[in-house]
């Protein structure tokens, strides 16, 4: 795929894989601690994993052009940002700090807390809050900055030198350089799509995994999500398996005695935690949606599904099955609680009609092909590794008569499966992405797979789709928008936006993944276009979601890695078309 000459780029990719701008664009930065944005005007707002945001600084700043790499960026007269990976520390080279504020709430949730003084000592600033401490100090050659959630903490990092963080950061770069082969526009975003998987593994104060983060607007309060997670592990599980490992344990502390989950389990820090707890009691909705201190957002219908998926992906990749007998009663308990939820016998669970799978702007209910392939992919584990044979055999007869109802259940005339909802009640019959769960878990035939996938093609890519106004920039997740207005709220009401239509890279990637798993051409459209509009609009990092009338979502997306997952698990045959 070719940028149209006429078309003006606000980010050029390099042959080295990194990103170039002639004017300064934000920059999200992530580290097993330290996160942030850099603007290289002259602006950091820097927060801490499991803490909050701690404070605002001003420095002197960079002139371009500029070029940006992965928790990087360098100018031509030898400035820049350069994040460490060992410690919560960044080093604003050629820079001259100019203040430095604390922050006033750990997050918006969080209460209003007076400042305490700016304590100076020579070229060393220090602030405090009640929820971490950071250290700013001018050096010759430039500003170290690091945080912490204790003074201890802060004065570990502030041992480290400046060099070692420049040459942290140069190995980071590195890492994330996945595919040098490929060229320019594959390489980059291979690149920044490493990253937003990498960076996600998080850490706590004495080092020990902390869970993977959604993205870098995550932190407040910190959590990980079952399904964000298992996207984002695509990435990892040959690169990071032991925080994969560490993923599933967090994980099981949200499955409940009955089998329910919810959207995330909450991993904050012990200030962050009471000031969150506060919220939780108090606010009139998010009281109603957050039951337990450890939830974020409880019984969501697809979380507990995605906790099998997630230990069985990972015995794949390792031979490692502890997993699966530790948690195996969770695991029988989750398989009899959608079992339940098969009123009609035909191995299929109904969903009830509420917001609460990962389309959680809209109330789909019935029979959702989405949470489906969820499903089926889940009985296809218990079937594998299950460790009571009668339980193994019993999955195995439900996803053979699963499989056999999805035709009766969702099948449309024109070949694709449905959204959601029951021929007896009422079906939203438009074409969506997330419904390529069917095809991930093998829940349909090849031949079915393939008309599905040539229906995407024709009709959720924009280049292809002329009844959408907006031209070529990406792939919709949805077409048409929702029939219902009733069963959509806040951004997925509007037309285009957010579930209804927007491009979610995640599921962009999961498209092009399925492509590539089945043979077929056209492969690089899903890959690239993507990451194209990121270029053209000067959006550096793996966005969460956009579309041209809505704008994106946020930056440092975890699961918008699975473009470049995708890319990298079937590398030699998007190297010998991307040569």
């Amino acid at each position: 795929m070719t940028t149209s000459p006429t078309m003006q780029t606000a980010l050029t990719p390099l042959p080295d894989g990194q990103v170039r701008s002639e004017q300064a664009v934000l920059l999200p930065f992530m580290a097993p601690r330290l996160q942030g944005d850099c603007r290289p005007e002259g602006k950091l707002e820097l927060s801490l994993w499991g803490a909050g945001k701690l404070a605002t600084l001003s420095f002197s700043g960079w002139t371009g052009p500029f070029v940006y790499a992965p928790n990087r960026v360098e100018t031509a007269n030898g400035g820049g940002l350069h994040v460490a990976q060992s410690m919560p520390a960044l080093f604003l080279k050629g820079a001259k700090l100019r203040s430095i504020t604390p922050s006033r709430r750990c997050a918006w949730w969080g209460g209003l807390m007076p400042r305490q003084p700016i304590e100076r000592s020579g070229e060393r600033r220090t602030v405090r809050t009640a929820w971490g401490v950071v250290v700013a100090e001018q050096r010759t050659d430039g500003v170290l900055v690091v945080a912490g959630a204790t003074q201890e903490e802060a004065e570990k990092a502030l041992a480290i030198d400046p060099a070692a963080v420049i040459d942290e950061a140069r190995g980071y770069v590195e890492r994330c350089d996945a595919m040098p082969e490929a060229q320019p526009l594959m390489r980059s975003m291979i690149s920044q799509g490493l990253h937003a998987a990498l960076s996600s593994v998080r850490r706590d104060e004495r080092g020990a995994f902390a869970g993977l983060a959604a993205g870098q607007a995550y932190s407040a309060p910190a959590r990980t999500y079952y399904r964000d997670g298992y996207w984002t592990l695509q990435a990892l599980l040959d690169r990071e398996p032991a925080a994969v490992r560490g993923q599933i344990d967090l994980l099981a502390r949200g499955i409940q005695p009955d089998g329910e989950a919810p959207s995330g389990v909450i991993l904050t820090g012990p200030a962050q935690a009471e000031e969150w707890e506060k919220v939780r009691r108090s606010h009139p909705k998010i009281k109603l949606e957050h039951l337990r201190p450890g939830d974020w957002w409880s019984d969501h219908f697809d979380s507990p599904l995605f906790f099998i998926l997630t230990i069985g992906d990972y015995i794949r990749a390792t031979g490692d099955t502890v997993p699966v007998s530790l948690y195996w009663d969770k695991i029988v308990t989750i398989f009899e609680r959608y079992r339940g939820f098969d009123v009609a016998g035909n191995g299929l669970p109904v969903k009830p009609r509420h917001d609460r799978d990962w389309a959680d702007n809209v109330y789909r209910h019935g029979y959702v092909a989405y949470d489906l392939g969820l499903w089926i992919g889940a009985l296809d584990v218990i079937a594998e590794y299950g460790i009571d044979p009668a339980v193994a055999e019993k999955a195995t007869a439900v996803a053979v008569k699963a499989r056999a109802s999805l035709y009766e259940a969702l099948l449309q005339p024109n070949g694709i499966y449905a959204d959601y909802g029951t021929k007896d009640d009422f079906v939203e019959d438009h074409l969506t992405l997330d419904s390529l769960t069917l095809l991930r878990f093998r829940a349909v035939s090849p031949e079915r797979a393939k008309i599905v996938l040539a229906k995407v093609q024709e009709t959720l890519e924009s280049r292809n789709n002329q009844t959408q106004p907006y031209g070529d920039w990406g792939v919709l997740c949805a077409y048409p928008p929702f029939k219902r207005p009733k069963d959509t709220r806040e951004k997925s009401y509007f037309a285009y936006r957010y579930h209804n239509g927007s491009d979610w890279p995640y599921l962009t990637g999961l498209y092009a993944e399925q492509r590539l798993a089945y043979g077929l051409e056209g492969f690089d459209y899903p890959l690239l276009r993507w990451w194209q509009t990121c270029l053209e609009e000067g959006w550096m990092g793996a966005v969460e979601y956009f579309s041209p009338p809505w704008g994106r979502g946020s930056l440092l997306q975890g699961w918008s890695s699975m473009p470049a997952a995708a890319a990298l698990a079937y590398r030699d045959r998007v190297l010998a078309a991307n040569r």
